[in-house]
């Protein structure tokens, strides 16, 4: 008589992970709204309860998948940026990551660009990606430039977050926009305004300005 090999057990982390994997996938084929915790354990071949006993709800599920894309959307902005050589670069390679991230990603980039937001904790959690973008940003100039104004780097890396975001989402609607295009565009505008900030000199500084006598940026 045959007998079955034993089922594997899989480990709370991998199963988590197969779970969030498909869970954005039926999200972002479906909508919040039409997609049910039935799909979600289908696809991945478990039973219901068992989402509820790592996610505790539906809504639990979908703010796990937000923080889980934000996570990965950190990794690889701030990788991309880090390897870049001075800040042109730096703004360069880290928005075409992003939207490579969002073209690798389609699942994940659904969620991020879902404004049809469920719930106060589901607007917070995706506010918090611009929220982690923007630090990203502002952190990467400030360091470009230690005396610039704190608090232009801030807006400027507001601007720039809201712009890919537009970017974005206009990609979704025309796919024949590569990454490499989106990039230049931004490049453009955005840094042609960075490069040609004023320089602050001496007595005329600004608080937090620079002393540099240079463009803040250059």
């Amino acid at each position: 008589m045959e007998t079955k090999a034993p089922r594997q057990r899989i480990g709370r982390a991998e199963r988590e992970r197969q779970i969030l994997e498909a869970a954005a996938a039926v999200f972002a084929e479906r909508g919040y709204q039409n997609a049910s915790m039935d799909s979600v354990a289908e696809r991945v071949g478990v039973t219901k309860p068992v989402l509820y006993t790592h996610f505790g709800s539906k809504e639990g599920l979908l703010l796990a998948c937000i923080t889980q894309a934000r996570a990965r959307l950190l990794e690889v902005t701030a990788a991309a940026a880090a390897a870049a050589d001075g800040p042109q670069d730096m703004l360069r390679h880290g928005t075409k990551a992003f939207f490579d991230f969002l073209d690798a990603q389609r699942p994940a980039w659904a969620l991020l660009c879902s404004e049809t937001a469920i719930s106060a904790a589901t607007c917070s959690a995706l506010e918090e990606i611009r929220r982690q973008q923007t630090d990203l940003i502002a952190g990467l100039l400030a360091a470009q430039a230690p005396d610039a104004d704190p608090q232009r780097l801030i807006g400027w890396a507001n601007v720039i977050v809201g712009a890919c975001e537009r970017l974005a989402m206009w990609r979704s609607r025309e796919p024949q926009i590569t990454s490499e295009q989106a990039v230049e565009y931004l490049m453009d505008l955005v840094w042609t305004g960075i490069s040609a900030a004023p320089p602050m000199h001496g007595e005329e500084r600004r608080p937090g300005g620079c002393r540099c006598g240079h463009n803040v940026l250059r």
